[in-house]
């Protein structure tokens, strides 16, 4: 029986819960820490697409800005020239190079916008997946061992260092 059916279930489950109602609570958190990494290989599916819909709208922008300005240039040239309908034509597609790039900043803004979104969904899936196994090891281990097996644990991201660093000065040690 499948738990979740989508990322933000994950992120909005009580484990405890889950596992409480369950008939084998090993057997269903065997089963919830496959679905969590199914569920954090799509989110890394999604981070991939939205970051090359991200990076291929970002060089299309700026091919169409390097335009514009050629037509620019090429209008004060034609001008300079003394030929006024060439210089129009020019303003004209450097004007719809223009209103293309309208078009396509929103499209940015929200391939942008779902990429870090799915950062955060991302991060908060590796919370509760850290969760799970914490869970995982509290059935595998006695109560007894539980601290030892604290001090096994992967060492914590840059980040929860860093933190740590800025409490210490706070504290002024």
């Amino acid at each position: 029986m499948p738990y979740f059916s989508r990322l933000t279930d994950i992120i909005t489950c009580r484990i405890s819960d889950l596992l409480a109602t369950a008939p084998d609570p090993r057997q269903a958190l065997s089963e919830i820490l496959t679905e969590m990494r199914e569920g954090l290989s799509a989110c890394d599916r999604n981070l991939q697409t939205y970051a090359s819909s991200r990076d291929r709208l970002e060089q299309e922008i700026n091919g169409h800005q390097t335009q514009s300005v050629r037509w620019r240039d090429e209008a004060r040239e034609h001008l300079a020239a003394s030929n006024e309908d060439a210089a129009r034509l020019a303003l004209q597609r450097k004007s719809e190079l223009e209103d293309l790039m309208a078009g396509l900043r929103p499209e940015l803004e929200a391939a942008t916008g779902n990429w870090n979104n799915m950062q955060r969904i991302r991060r908060a899936l590796e919370a509760r997946f850290a969760e799970a196994q914490r869970e995982a090891e509290r059935f595998s281990t006695g109560v007894d061992e539980q601290i030892s097996a604290a001090f096994r644990r992967p060492v914590p991201p840059a980040s929860v260092e860093s933190e740590l660093e800025q409490l210490r000065r706070e504290l002024g040690q």
